[in-house]
Formats: C-alpha cells, sequence, structure tokens
C-alpha cells in the first residue's frame, strides 16, 4: 500500500485494486490501495497493483491456457482496515469505489465509512461510487489527486467527482466472448455466434454502472477503430486531457489505440497499464478499453 505524503496533502484516497492503476502511478499519486483478491486453480491470490502474488502475464497465460479465475466481493473489514489508521493519524478520508453496477465492493466501502462517520465524527470521511471500472475508475482517481495536489479541500474533490463521473466515457472491446458468457454479462448464443462469425463486440459502461453492448463489428482492427470513433464523436477538448487505455495482454494494441486517439484527436498524453486480474477474470485476454471525459457515457 502507498504511504501517505506529509506535504500539503490535507486528506487522505483511498481505493481498490480494480482501479488498474500501476504502482508506481498510485505510489507517485500517494494513494492508499485496498488490494482485492481472486482465485485460479484452487487457491487464492491477492490483486495487488504490483502483482506480486501473480505476475499479471502469468495470470493472462493460464486463462489463454483454458483455466478459468473467480473473484470475490470485498467485505466491511477490509477497508475498515485500510481507512481507520489514516483516520487515527488525524486524516480525512475520501474512498473512490469500484462501480456499484458491477461488484458489491462498493457497498462494502459505503458501509465502512458510515460506520467511521459515527465512530469518528470530528473527521470528515466521504465515498464516492465511480459508477466505473478498471481504468475508468482509476482515471478519476488519478484526477482526484491532481485536484488534491493543487490544494482542492476534500469535499471540492467529492463534489467534482460527482459532477463529472458521468462524464467519463468506458469504450471496450473484448477478442473472446466466452469470458462474458461465463460472467453472466452475455447470452451462450450470443458468444457462440461472434466466434463463429469474428464478431467483436463494442461495449460501453452506462449511467448506472453496468456492461452494455452497443454494437458488434466484424474483426480486430474494426472493433479498436470503432472505440476511438466513438470517442471522436463525443470527446470534450480531448487535446486537454489525458487519455487512459487498460489492456488484456494487448499492448500492441494498446499502442495503436494510443496512436490513433494522438493522430485523430490531438491528443498529448495516454496512460497505458494492464487490466488486472478481479477485471480480466471475467473481460479475458484480448480486452481493450479507452477511457476519455465526453459529452455522456
Amino acid at each position: 500500500m502507498a504511504g501517505m505524503g506529509n506535504g500539503m496533502n490535507s486528506f487522505a484516497i483511498v481505493t481498490d485494486s480494480s482501479c488498474d492503476l500501476s504502482a508506481r502511478m498510485a505510489e507517485e499519486l500517494e494513494i492508499s490501495v485496498l488490494p482485492l483478491s481472486f482465485s485460479m486453480g484452487g487457491k487464492e491470490y491477492r490483486n495487488d497493483l504490483d502483482g506480486r502474488e501473480m505476475p499479471i502475464r502469468d495470470f493472462y497465460a493460464r486463462l489463454r491456457a483454458g483455466e478459468t479465475s473467480t473473484t470475490a466481493a470485498v467485505n466491511v473489514e477490509s477497508y475498515l482496515g485500510v481507512m481507520e489508521p489514516l483516520l487515527r493519524e488525524g486524516k480525512d478520508v475520501l474512498n473512490v469505489a469500484f462501480s456499484s453496477g458491477l461488484s458489491n465492493t462498493c457497498n462494502a466501502a459505503q458501509m465502512a465509512c458510515r460506520e467511521l462517520a459515527e465512530k469518528y465524527p470530528e473527521r470528515k470521511v466521504f465515498c464516492v461510487d465511480t459508477l466505473a471500472a478498471s481504468l475508468g475508475q482509476g482515471m478519476l482517481v488519478y484526477y482526484a489527486a491532481r485536484l488534491r495536489q493543487a490544494g482542492k479541500s476534500i469535499g471540492e474533490v467529492r463534489d467534482w467527482l460527482e459532477a463529472n463521473k458521468l462524464h467519463l466515457c468506458h469504450w471496450f472491446t473484448v477478442d473472446d466472448l466466452n469470458h462474458l458468457k461465463r460472467g453472466g454479462r452475455i447470452s451462450a448464443a450470443t458468444a457462440l455466434i461472434g466466434g463463429m462469425l469474428n464478431i467483436k463486440p463494442v461495449l460501453h459502461v452506462d449511467d448506472e454502472g453496468h456492461l452494455v453492448s452497443m454494437g458488434k463489428v466484424r474483426g480486430r482492427r474494426a472493433s479498436l477503430n470503432a472505440l476511438v470513433d466513438h470517442m471522436e464523436q463525443t470527446a470534450t477538448d480531448p487535446q486537454d486531457q489525458t487519455v487512459f487505455l487498460s489492456h488484456g495482454d494487448t499492448e500492441q494494441d494498446a499502442e495503436y489505440v494510443a496512436a490513433e486517439v494522438k493522430r485523430r484527436m490531438g491528443v498529448k498524453e495516454v496512460v497505458i497499464n494492464d487490466v488486472g486480474p478481479v477485471i480480466g477474470a471475467h473481460s479475458g485476454p484480448g480486452t481493450m478499453a479507452l477511457f476519455f471525459f465526453g459529452t455522456h457515457r
């Protein structure tokens, strides 16, 4: 877990490892990260951002070899264990949580925040349901940390997140529909036909934080271009924002999409990182996700 600096940071920012930020970025931004867990081959592993219990390449190699992975929501006690020491140090706490539309993790975070707010009435304890996943969640954490660095108060940062989270667009595609089928996200028939016809779904995360299929295209390159097309249609001032890309062990495709958003929209900075095991267990190898701010999700 990244430690809190002694500088200007008047409050702590807490999130969980489904944010898919790199360990280095979380440390630089001084974020406290609760590791979620996943199971594979009958064994449970912690999903630390640095992949210390299972390197991310090993995770995807095992998925490609036909193994499956399952995930479970975190409990309230885990959140208390991360947040309470920060409150004892005299810090206020802003928890930036994984979408309530995809996991009960947010529910545990909210319960922990309510409990701690009662126990430490002199402290501010806020929880924001990002309605986001993977680097979408990570992107909101990144902006929260940047606002804190700029001297914004915990209340101002929370209000900014609430005002902007439904402008955070998530567009993604997967290479193999069977992983979404196993997680109950799509039907078996859809997965079978998609596989036979080389159909690639284009999905997004909606205002309730759920996965929604927004169309299908034929072939991988077309699906990658579709992500950039959607960004072109709705992005606000793309040349002035840092764009985030997460991928399921498909770095060349991520580099292609990064080059396209730079070429087509003048984006200067793109942050690329892996889709971690907690999300990757459901989306599978070859997932490609693009996150940016736009007029609407």
